[in-house]
């Protein structure tokens, strides 16, 4: 029954008039699936919605949310993964309010984000489901706002009022990940939403062919919300979801429900790849396989071209193609989606002269070069524009000159909710000297460039350590860091200049591997082949190593290391000799 290609929908300005027009046109399709691996070795309980009884449930939980709230008002969402925070958000939607996608209180190390962000949105009603109502009551007791447990919520759909958003109402606040500043929330409207889902669908080719979204990301992410949830409902596709615990007890969970759906699409961060390519034995892999697999999202800061290599070959056997890695970008201020890179295609890799890049110039090197940086490319931009500008001058840069990236297209947000200077600041940059490209344009940030039509994103403005006039990517660094030594736990690491006497001083703050005790470690021979890598491949001096326990290296709500969190850390000496062990 969902094999076949569901029938192109109509255009229509807001995800619940998608809803509703899959539930009158193909009612007993299978909409979302969650699968509830509720037992340590489980292979997953499914839990499913058709269209109609989704479209019931968000209606009738529409009808009690417009009870509580008038238009406009936002509800905050901190349901655990499953189909009821999609019925919440789509229900908060259909409503007319403004829906804040956020995550139970329970998810470790972000309860003081979350209580920031609550503090910021001001919600009056909060969504949660009866399975954690009181701790979410617990949590919440300081707030003026009322909790309603979806799953309490009966069918009974009353006489709800006619709301009919136009597309530049906004319809959720994406709140940022805070990697490089405090979370703020991006207003994104109705119009963006649908933007960027019909864009996402269009770079992936979701557009053209039958496909099922496999998803372990959160929903309160802005990928897994895009790709779990909006495009699948623009396009009426089937979204089978996990939890994301679920998929980092037991990864093979992941891929199994990869395997069991014809055309599968998924995204994961680069981690994940890495992860699965370690963790899932041989015995796992008997029974999987991934021929059909359609594409695999990787939108991580940055997309490694070796753990692309590495996942291909760990599954080679299972029938996996080389050619569905598809790196992308994006960021909550476009809702999600700018570039990609599109399944079928090789994954196009650069090697590009370390030198010349810390000079702003992307110059190819030999691939054998082991001074060479390599990067991804990140493919071409998704139904809109992509521009790299000087961030001082304005002025655009060509082809090869590294600048930031700027975004213009009907998915970029509206601005920032309550902070006006800010948001002109983002939001409404225009270019110095090129009448071509007017209007207002997103500054996204990033850094990047543009090479045989590839967006390259080399790293993040912000975070960009100059040391003597020389600019320095902290991922670069750090991949040189956790190369050194097999103690050191990828991608749990961060590189970042603090000041000093003399000038920018860098500093590494990095977790050593679980499967080995920090007194097994040979620390000082740790320290000297990390400095000795770091000088060879940067020319830099390390100020500092610290090596800390799995797990003290902040991260934001989106899974990426928070280095300007880190860095704030240790010059406020949080990593003492109690709670680290450091080389000087």
């Amino acid at each position: 029954m969902d094999s076949r290609r569901p029938p192109l929908a109509p255009a229509h300005r807001s995800l619940p008039e998608y809803v509703r027009h899959w539930a009158e046109t193909t009612p007993d399709r299978r909409a979302f699936t969650f699968v509830d691996h509720h037992a340590p070795h489980s292979r997953g309980v499914h839990r499913t919605l058709t269209w109609r009884r989704l479209d019931l449930r968000v209606r009738a939980l529409a009808g009690r949310l417009a009870e509580e709230a008038e238009p406009g008002t936002r509800v905050a969402l901190l349901c655990p993964q499953g189909t009821e925070y999609v019925t919440a958000f789509l229900a908060a939607l259909t409503a007319g309010l403004v829906a804040v996608p956020l995550y139970p209180p329970s998810l470790p190390g972000h309860g003081e984000r979350l209580a920031a962000v609550l503090d910021d949105a001001c919600p009056e009603v909060v969504l949660t489901t009866s399975h954690i109502h009181d701790q979410v009551r617990d949590f919440c007791a300081r707030l003026p706002v009322r909790i309603i447990a979806v799953d309490q919520v009966s069918d009974v759909v009353g006489d709800l009022p006619p709301v009919r958003p136009d597309g530049d109402s906004v319809a959720y606040l994406q709140f940022t990940s805070g990697s490089t500043r405090s979370p703020a929330g991006v207003e994104i409207s109705h119009g963006n939403v649908v933007a960027n889902a019909h864009q996402a669908l269009a770079a992936y080719g979701l557009d053209e062919h039958p496909a099922t979204c496999v998803g372990w990301l959160p929903l309160y992410h802005d990928m897994g919300l895009v790709l779990s949830v909006a495009a699948p409902v623009v396009r009426g596709l089937l979204s089978v979801l996990m939890d994301p615990a679920a998929f980092l007890h037991e990864p093979v969970r992941w891929l199994r429900l990869l395997a069991a759906h014809p055309r599968a699409l998924s995204a994961a961060p680069n981690f994940a790849y890495d992860y699965c390519a370690s963790a899932v034995t041989d015995a796992q892999k008997r029974d999987l396989r991934l021929d059909g697999v359609a594409a695999l999202l990787n939108g991580s800061e940055p997309v490694r071209p070796g753990t692309a290599d590495r996942f291909h070959a760990a599954f080679a056997a299972q029938g996996l193609a080389p050619d569905t890695h598809c790196p992308s970008y994006g960021l909550a201020e476009a809702t999600v989606f700018v570039s990609a890179a599109r399944p079928g295609e090789p994954l196009r890799r650069f090697a590009l002269d370390r030198d010349a890049l810390a000079t702003g110039k992307a110059l190819p090197a030999r691939a054998d070069d082991p001074t060479a940086v390599t990067l991804a490319g990140c493919g071409t931009p998704a139904g809109q524009r992509v521009r790299i500008a000087d961030p001082v001058s304005r002025a655009r840069l060509s082809e090869g000159e590294v600048g930031e990236i700027w975004v213009q297209g009907p998915n970029v947000g509206r601005g920032y909710r309550n902070r006006d200077e800010q948001t002109r600041r983002v939001f409404g940059a225009t270019f110095s000297d090129d009448t071509a490209d007017a209007g207002h344009w997103l500054r996204t940030g990033d850094l990047g460039t543009f090479l045989d039509g590839q967006l390259i994103v080399t790293g993040r403005l912000k975070d960009l350590i100059v040391v003597d006039g020389r600019n320095h990517y902290p991922q670069d660094v750090e991949a040189s860091v956790q190369d050194a030594d097999p103690a050191v736990r990828p991608d749990r690491l961060a590189a970042f200049g603090v000041p000093g006497d003399a000038g920018e001083r860098v500093v590494v703050v990095a977790e050593h591997v679980r499967s080995i005790g920090l007194a097994e470690i040979d620390l000082p021979g740790l320290v000297r082949a990390v400095r000795a890598a770091v000088s060879a491949r940067h020319g830099l001096r390390l100020a500092d190593v610290v090596l800390v326990p799995p797990g003290t290296v902040p991260r934001t709500s989106s899974g990426k290391v928070a280095r300007a969190l880190t860095r704030r850390r240790y010059l406020e000496g949080v990593y003492t000799p109690e709670s680290a062990e450091s080389g000087e």
